[in-house]
């Protein structure tokens, strides 16, 4: 059974995908939690926080996709090519995680904690998510050069989400090519 914690950020997470976040109300949240407001108070101490619990879920649910793609069977480059699909896939399916991914922030998402809401919070952004990306990788392939082609990887994704087209899986052969070191360079003779 879920916890009143959990209960509420699915409430809230569902509320989001409904509308923007401004017209996210917290007696709906609790109404849909099952919970009373008293306890998301409690648990959040306000719309603020329930903003920044969501923004800390979305990212940890990215990178335990990116964990999966890194840990499936297969050559290193099928992997990394599993963690570009996964970041269209995901940043395509959740506003938090496109957003946390390229830093584009508008007025109907949660604000992030480090974005001038509440000092002394550490920033989640791009630049953040991309470190524990190239961590990951480092961590499972044991290289530098692993983990450098995965930040490519994820670079790479990211043009996807901020210039939408077919997605990465489209092209498959191509992108193992490239991030296996074996595709042949434009102009090389």
């Amino acid at each position: 059974m879920p916890t009143a914690r959990e209960s509420l950020l699915e409430a809230a997470g569902a509320a989001l995908a409904a509308r923007p976040w401004p017209a996210v109300r917290m007696i709906d949240v609790a109404a849909a939690a099952g919970v009373s407001r008293q306890t998301l108070y409690n648990e959040f101490a306000g719309k603020t926080g329930l903003g920044h619990a969501l923004v800390r879920r979305d990212a940890a649910w990215y990178l335990d996709g990116v964990d999966r793609a890194l840990s499936s069977s297969g050559a290193p480059a099928e992997r990394l090519a599993a963690v570009v699909e996964w970041t269209v896939r995901a940043g395509r399916e959740r506003a938090l995680v496109r957003a946390l991914l390229t830093g584009c922030w508008n007025g109907n998402l949660p604000v992030p904690a480090g974005r001038g809401v509440r000092p002394g919070l550490p920033a989640l952004g791009p630049a953040e998510l991309i470190r524990a990306v190239r961590e990951r990788a480092h961590a499972a392939f044991g290289a530098q050069e692993g983990a450098q082609r995965c930040e490519l990887a994820v670079r790479l994704a990211l043009s996807y989400l901020v210039a939408p087209a077919e997605p990465p899986g489209a092209g498959r052969a191509g992108l193992l090519g490239l991030l296996s070191g074996t595709s042949p360079r434009a102009g090389a003779r």
